[in-house]
């Protein structure tokens, strides 16, 4: 059945429109993983989070809040519980920070016929055609060594077209619109940066570009993690701006849920430790030292457990009695491909949060903690819809399997419903967002 968004109380639309503005300028600030997780750290350092080194002892105590970061990607917050983690267990809602996108070769020039482009590679899966004929910009990581011995990173984030990918002409491909666009990414999809006057030169001028908007110099730079990005801002969309139109939604939007879920309940007493992790590389496949398999969250939770009391088996009975909400969105029903959507589990946009489903695993979640997630949603008056995929489809995948089966805790897959997910847009609803924060507030209040 249809939301019925009409009825909807006037009080809690202008909730969501509030929840959903931040929203839009959280994914503004944040068009790559790396700006993500100093987004998500400057809005934890607002609300009094410390930051604390791995490399250090941790010195934590019951209702501090803290946070650590890893490569510049991935982030944990958390607030420890007023028991040790052997009795009060821990709560986490772990999200991604990074989405599918365009990344630049490490040799990036490229000349040919009078034009200077960039080499890019696929980061996870992207719907090419998407890219192409945008306004894009270019942002991310360079590594830096200003004294020729020590390194250093330092963001940056070229916010004009500096670059597009332009498609091939009607007349040279005529039956696109019959056959679809079939792109290959290594020589069709050719990012044009600027004009040269002879091939034959090999210009420095990406190398000055790079070192002019990090403020130093070509030389200088010895490396870098850069990806392209659009550069139309996050809008509300619908005649009552029912939906969020913006890049990165998948899954920039469930680490926003999830930080703000758990600066809202900060302040509530709780046994268990709360955690509200930001993991990198999902999208391609989490094996990396800040992904969802690598020693990430199982090191943390036992740092935290032997600097709250708790010695190895404390620890391990903390795992037996914790709950993880894997938080990564959820396909909603298109009404232009009903045919792809399983009949009796087809979400729709602002019918609230998605609990994941597959009998592969591919989502965690089982009856038992499916249960769970549908009791936080009654209790946060908020509606629950339910997702799996057609039994002819194969499933797509998230950080959920693989941190359950490191940690043994009991864990549910969940996310909000959205349209264009993989484009360079994507598409979500206004209520959904608040919805999920909601569930999300009273999971770390509890």
């Amino acid at each position: 059945m249809a939301p019925n968004i009409a009825s909807t109380d006037q009080e809690t639309k202008i909730k969501a429109w509030g929840m959903a503005a931040d929203l839009l300028a959280f994914l503004d600030a944040s068009p790559s993983a790396y700006h993500g997780a100093a987004t998500l750290v400057g809005r934890l350092e607002t609300a009094g989070f410390k930051r604390i080194d791995e490399r250090e002892p941790f010195a934590i105590e019951p209702g501090g809040r803290y946070f650590i970061q890893r490569n510049d990607t991935s982030v944990i917050a958390f607030v420890p519980g007023s028991r040790p983690p052997s009795s009060g267990g821990f709560h986490l809602v772990a999200a991604h920070t990074d989405s599918p996108c365009l990344k630049l070769k490490p040799q990036a020039e490229q000349v040919s016929h009078g034009l200077i482009g960039l080499g890019i590679e696929l980061y996870g899966s992207p719907v090419l055609a998407t890219w192409m004929d945008r306004d894009l910009g270019l942002c991310g990581r360079l590594v830096l060594s200003p004294d020729g011995t020590s390194l250093s990173s330092r963001l940056i984030r070229l916010h004009r077209p500096v670059i597009s990918i332009p498609n091939a002409a009607l007349h040279m491909n005529r039956q696109v619109n019959q056959e679809g666009l079939k792109i290959n990414p290594q020589t069709e999809m050719w990012p044009i940066l600027a004009a040269i006057e002879e091939e034959s030169a090999q210009p420095a001028l990406f190398g000055r570009l790079l070192a002019s908007a990090a403020d130093v110099e070509p030389e200088q730079i010895l490396g870098f993690d850069l990806v392209l990005f659009d550069l139309q801002p996050a809008s509300f969309a619908g005649l009552e701006e029912e939906f969020v139109r913006s890049g990165r939604l998948d899954n920039l939007s469930m680490c926003h849920a999830a930080s703000t879920a758990l600066v809202a309940a900060v302040d509530c007493a709780s046994e268990a430790t709360r955690l509200a992790v930001f993991y990198d590389s999902e999208e391609v496949g989490s094996l990396t030292a800040q992904g969802a398999r690598s020693n990430l969250v199982p090191a943390i939770l036992e740092r935290i457990a032997l600097a709250l009391g708790d010695d190895r088996q404390g620890y391990l009975q903390a795992l037996a009695s914790s709950i993880l909400i894997s938080a990564d969105n959820a396909h909603a029903l298109h009404p232009g491909y009903v045919e792809k959507s399983e009949p009796n589990h087809a979400p729709l946009l602002n019918g609230g949060p998605v609990i994941k489903t597959h009998a592969g695993r591919a989502y965690a979640t089982d009856g038992y903690s499916a249960a769970l997630f549908e009791r936080l949603c009654r209790g946060a008056q908020v509606p629950c819809q339910r997702f799996v995929n057609r039994s002819d489809s194969p499933s797509g995948s998230t950080i959920g399997s693989m941190a359950s089966a490191q940690l043994g805790m009991v864990t549910v897959d969940v996310g909000n419903p959205q349209l264009a997910m993989h484009s360079i847009r994507e598409m979500g609803g206004t209520y959904d967002h608040y919805y999920m924060v909601q569930a999300m507030t009273v999971f770390f209040s509890d």
